[in-house]
């Protein structure tokens, strides 16, 4: 069975844009995909660090979502992916947003995420994929946060090369 999720992307160490797009064309060998615009913001953690990239994808997937984790779990290492502080750099980040209608929550796993609908990086791309998104009822769109956004628009095209 095919489910409709959304992953967001980030980076800010490296050459991120090429990272990024990398991210996407693996993505895409899970399913079919569906890119957001690409966006710059300033980091959300420490100050003293590189400003992020920021996207989402719609990515169609028969993958349950346990093992649609441990791909992006693998992308990510295969990006050479480091912690090196809570909320600091990193070369690539895939987080699982929403899988289909579900709610998960489980040691590994909280879908819808934790920080959506905090955090206009992830609202942004996620509405140019879908305007009317909802979770749990409440459109995306309506949030306030909205409404004074801190990311700008890099890329309107088809950035991401698929």
């Amino acid at each position: 069975m095919m489910t409709v999720t959304y992953i967001g992307l980030g980076s800010n160490l490296g050459d991120s844009r090429q990272i990024l797009a990398e991210a996407v064309q693996k993505l895409a060998t899970l399913g079919a995909v569906k890119t957001s615009r690409l966006y710059q913001s300033p980091p959300m953690g420490p100050q003293d660090q590189p400003n992020y990239l920021n996207a989402a994808v719609q990515l169609v997937t028969d993958l349950e979502p346990l093992a649609l984790l441990d791909e992006l779990q693998r992308f990510e290492q295969e990006s050479g992916r480091v912690r090196l502080r809570r909320w600091g750099e990193r070369t690539l980040d895939l987080d699982l947003l929403m899988y289909g209608e579900e709610q998960i929550q489980n040691e590994r796993l909280t879908v819808p995420h934790i920080g959506v609908m905090e955090r206009d990086f992830v609202l942004m791309p996620l509405l140019d994929l879908e305007a009317n998104l909802q979770i749990k009822g409440q459109l995306l769109k309506d949030l306030p946060i909205l409404q004074h956004p801190t990311l700008s628009v890099l890329d309107d095209g088809n950035w991401a090369n698929i």
